[in-house]
């Protein structure tokens, strides 16, 4: 089940909450009770399998955008 990450405005707590993608707007009431929670927005790092890189070294390869 996807975990939701918010902060409550009134007393700054970040928290987690586990609930289904359907009730991902859902509004969340913080650890303490307060209900003014804001959700934040999760990163998520992608890495590629042990030891391969999935982005030419060096930085070349086209585009030339700048002169």
């Amino acid at each position: 089940m996807p975990r939701y990450d918010f902060r409550c405005r009134a007393c700054g707590s970040t928290f987690e909450i586990s609930r289904p993608m359907a009730r991902s707007g859902d509004p969340a009431v913080c650890p303490d009770g307060h209900d003014d929670t804001v959700k934040l927005l999760s990163t998520v790092a992608v890495t590629g399998g042990a030891g391969g890189s999935s982005a030419p070294a060096g930085g070349g390869g086209g585009g030339g955008c700048c002169g």
